[in-house]
């Protein structure tokens, strides 16, 4: 994989995109989990609970038109079928799994005519990259100091955009970066290949632009954030 070394690479952090046409919801009919990861080096926890098959359950369609990308369960998410090969056949990495799921009930939200067809969708996780959070360029509300620094794992109560600490990523297209291993990232390649495709229910936002404060910590202690 060849990147151009004078360029500066962007990231985006992904998240469904609630309120739209086709924003859908994965609920869980069987929630077998297993444990949870841990970093290698301090063995703290750094993610959910492994969801475990059977791989199955309801379909959620708040838009009424049934998404390419899905809230999942546990550490992964939904993608469909056209995502999930599309992904592969172009030799982009950062995803793992690709477990077919059952859907066993569709729901919909919003009256009217029904849903054109739901495609097939698989179960995918991503990595727990190498990239890491640059402190230093980040702005972070840490409830806990970072202790270890490998996962570099905390609370996190807020987030006003962040950037990677250079020369930690290794070409990943979907992770979770050390230090902030709440948010899915996303490289600037992945960002075109779902422009290109079209692919639906998925929003990209700059991290440096991404903002996470549900507790309003930024505003109401300007200045005062714990490691920014």
């Amino acid at each position: 994989m060849a990147f151009d070394s004078h360029s500066v690479p962007r990231f985006f952090v992904l998240e469904h995109e609630m309120g739209g046409r086709h924003d859908t919801e994965f609920l869980s009919d069987d929630r077998n989990v297993g444990d949870a990861p841990r970093c290698p080096t301090c063995g703290d926890i750094v993610g959910m609970l492994a969801w475990l098959p059977p791989y199955r359950g309801e379909l959620m369609l708040h838009g009424g038109e049934a998404g390419d990308f899905a809230r999942g369960y546990g550490n992964g998410f939904l993608v469909s079928r056209r995502l999930a090969d599309a992904f592969r056949a172009e030799g982009l990495d950062g995803l793992s799994g690709f477990h077919l799921v059952e859907v066993t009930h569709i729901r919909r939200r919003r009256k009217g005519k029904k849903a054109a067809e739901v495609p097939e969708y698989l179960f995918v996780v991503p990595s727990f990259a190498s990239a890491a959070v640059d402190e230093a360029r980040s702005r972070i509300w840490r409830s806990d100091t970072i202790t270890c620094m490998h996962c570099r794992e905390t609370g996190v109560d807020a987030v006003q955009g962040f950037s990677l600490e250079e020369g930690t990523w290794e070409g990943e297209d979907v992770f979770r970066p050390r230090g902030q291993s709440g948010s899915i990232v996303v490289s600037e390649r992945f960002e075109r290949f779902v422009a290109r495709h079209g692919f639906t229910n998925m929003r990209m936002t700059p991290t440096e632009k991404y903002v996470w404060d549900p507790l309003g910590r930024f505003s109401t202690s300007p200045g005062s954030e714990g490691s920014a």
